[in-house]
């Protein structure tokens, strides 16, 4: 798999497949910009979007304005690592998906197995609130925007072909978009329902992936 080193960087993923172990610094750096992270999501979710500041956040954390504005350009902006830290799961699996292996039969071998994780509440409660909020809408989709080329990457290593070819990225925009669609069917339908995880998150995945492969209905 291509290293996704720079989309991690960029988004804030926790623990990204890199070349090389990560510096005392990046991990500090990650760690830090995934607790701001977890404040703005807690602040989000009990104040509303409107009612917090970028100011109210740093404070949560420990640290003054000036830090928390030199790691993200605004106060939506800091949800970013939770939600490419889904991405980034989701990255990871395809990156052992078999070439003899169609990707529905993978993902339904992968769901059984039970590899996918419990859907974490932080991101779940994130996606529902990003169909309300256009500024974390904007957010969202900049994570799944940052995943493209990665994913693209990944297509084209599987297939011998190039990410730049025009086929490699219509197919990367498909997968990319059934996930997006996923996980918001998910984080809807499952919203009073604590203890779906795994086997419905695999329901929802097979459900946009079978969508995808079929095709334009004309």
């Amino acid at each position: 798999m291509p290293s996704t080193e720079g989309w991690f960087k960029a988004s804030g993923g926790l623990g990204a497949e890199v070349v090389g172990k990560p510096s005392l610094a990046q991990r500090r750096r990650e760690a830090l910009r995934l607790e701001i992270a977890g404040e703005a999501v807690r602040l989000f979710t009990s104040q509303g979007v409107a009612g917090t500041t970028g100011e109210e956040i740093a404070r949560a954390v420990g640290i003054s304005s000036r830090t928390l504005w030199r790691h993200f350009p605004t106060k939506e902006s800091c949800v970013l690592p939770i939600l490419s830290a889904g991405l980034r799961f989701a990255v990871d699996q395809l990156a052992a998906w078999p070439s003899e292996m169609t990707l529905v039969d993978f993902v339904t071998r992968t769901g059984r197995s039970g590899t996918l994780p419990p859907a974490a509440p932080a991101i779940l409660d994130l996606i529902r609130m990003t169909s309300t909020e256009p500024a974390l809408r904007a957010v969202w989709l900049q994570a799944h925007d940052d995943a493209l080329p990665v994913l693209a990457e990944l297509l084209a290593r599987r297939s011998g072909g190039s990410a730049d070819d025009l086929r490699t990225k219509v197919h990367a925009a498909a997968v990319n978009g059934a996930l997006r669609a996923a996980a918001e069917e998910f984080a809807h339908r499952y919203a009073d329902d604590p203890e779906a995880s795994g086997e419905e998150i695999t329901a929802c995945v097979l459900a946009a992936l079978r969508a995808a492969a079929e095709g334009l209905p004309y």
